[in-house]
């Protein structure tokens, strides 16, 4: 069977059930709003890093994202659905590769999208505060976040496939966001901006001071959804549906 069948079936899955199509809604709101938020902040903070602080809706909004890719591949779990899917479509690495381009290509433009609402909410905000943020500072900013919320996205949709569940991808990679990622931050300094998320957010910032750069970062965080994709093809590879 060519690509593009299995990419149009892949896609439909996608568009009718309102559970993808709501997480990809709720990206775009959680992010914007935030971001508005962020942008009533206190602009004499030293630390203030008026490109971070309008994008760091992207902080809870992620979850969103890592929702999606979790939920896209965790779908065909239930009800082993999974078993339809490869009896339609036997060759697994291209029936995987169209589950992670219907995955990749929304996150990336919702991504994109969100990240310029919520650049020019926080932006209305901060208004001189945010005045000396370059067009490249800004276009950086935005793509890097696209890029980077379709990655979780991606990292995520590898979990679930290694771990075939949806709840176990959640509940290892919302913790690890929110809690034990700013822990091991505190304890390892440094080392901490080569973890899957704090590497992909550099890009957020207007400067970092450590070892990684904006794309760096995202080459770091990339390399851990490589890892997490290549582990759950091998799970689907080995193991009967």
């Amino acid at each position: 069977m060519n690509l593009t069948p299995v990419l149009r079936a892949e896609a439909l899955k996608v568009l009718t059930l309102r559970s993808l199509c709501g997480t990809l809604l709720a990206l775009a709101v959680v992010t914007t709003a935030f971001s508005a938020l962020a942008g009533s902040s206190d602009a004499s903070d030293p630390d203030f890093d008026p490109l971070f602080t309008a994008l760091s809706g992207v902080m809870p909004g992620q979850i969103a994202a890592i929702a999606f890719g979790a939920l896209v591949v965790s779908s065909e779990y239930q009800g082993n659905g999974i078993r339809l899917s490869l009896a339609a479509v036997p060759q697994r690495g291209r029936w995987f590769a169209a589950k992670l381009a219907v995955i990749a290509v929304p996150a990336l433009l919702v991504g994109l999208a969100t990240a310029l609402a919520a650049l020019l909410a926080a932006r209305a905000g901060l208004g001189t505060a945010a005045a000396g943020l370059t067009a490249g500072e800004q276009v950086r900013g935005v793509v890097g976040c696209g890029i980077y919320l379709m990655l979780m996205a991606l990292f995520a949709a590898g979990l679930t496939t290694l771990f075939r569940s949806g709840v176990a991808t959640l509940s290892t990679l919302i913790p690890f966001i929110l809690v034990v990622s700013f822990v091991i931050g505190d304890a390892a300094g440094t080392a901490a901006d080569f973890l899957p998320d704090k590497a992909g957010q550099i890009v957020l910032y207007r400067t970092h001071d450590g070892t990684p750069g904006p794309w760096t970062g995202l080459a770091v965080t990339a390399l851990w959804a490589a890892a997490a994709l290549l582990a759950g093809f091998w799970r689907l590879r080995r193991r009967d549906a």
